[in-house]
């Protein structure tokens, strides 16, 4: 599986000829012209993790695609065929395998409402947790998208997740809120987590992918 990291939050997965899209959102650059794409995640309703311009782009090139998200997506996405996914659901859509965990976004104000967030583990082997720093119980994920920075999170917590998480191989992502310079910091720390628990990690800049 070879995933590749674009701006911000959103990846994109290739397998056997197929493409999986997961949260083309706002502080990522257009996604123009990717064709093969079997669906895509969307793993919470906020803005930089989906828009409607995003959707229409990827949907131009493969009509008819499914759209997964929990229910605050299908609410807020008005006018888009959203397919409702919840934690402890499995959903097989050609190539991939798409189970869900999770169910809340980390709280980033009391003031601020939480919303619906899913973790999506693909192929068994790949797991990205959204806007959350839930650990899927049970699984020994090989690769990690872990958060790298965001108003809801601070960098000793997504060491920490790392340290929990015990990945093979580890990339930050969530990372369009952290200037170059702060970004460096986040990847020397969370290197550091990564290495101290036997696995290796990827600072991925956007375009960059790692084989998983």
């Amino acid at each position: 599986m070879r995933i590749t990291k674009l701006e911000h939050a959103a990846l994109i997965l290739e397998e056997a000829g197929h493409r999986l899209v997961i949260d083309p959102g706002g502080l990522t650059n257009p996604i123009l012209g990717l064709t093969d794409v079997d669906a895509i995640v969307i793993t919470h309703e906020h803005a930089d993790h989906w828009t409607p311009d995003q959707l229409s782009r990827i949907a131009d090139t493969n009509p008819g695609i499914p759209v997964y998200g929990p229910s605050g997506v299908a609410r807020a996405a008005e006018g888009v065929d959203i397919t409702t996914v919840a934690p402890g659901e499995t959903v097989e859509v050609a190539a991939w395998t798409l189970r869900f965990f999770g169910g809340n976004h980390a709280v980033i104000h009391p003031t601020i409402p939480i919303v619906e967030n899913v973790g999506v583990l693909v192929n068994g082997r790949f797991y990205y947790p959204g806007d959350s720093f839930y650990v899927p119980l049970g699984v020994q994920v090989e690769t990690l998208a872990a958060p790298a920075g965001a108003p809801w999170m601070k960098i000793s917590e997504g060491m920490d997740y790392v340290t929990e998480v015990g990945a093979k191989r580890v990339f930050g992502t969530h990372d369009g809120v952290l200037s170059a310079a702060g970004l460096g910091l986040v990847h020397d720390r969370l290197k550091a987590v990564t290495e101290a628990k036997g696995g290796e990690y990827f600072p991925l800049k956007p375009g960059e992918f790692i084989e998983a």
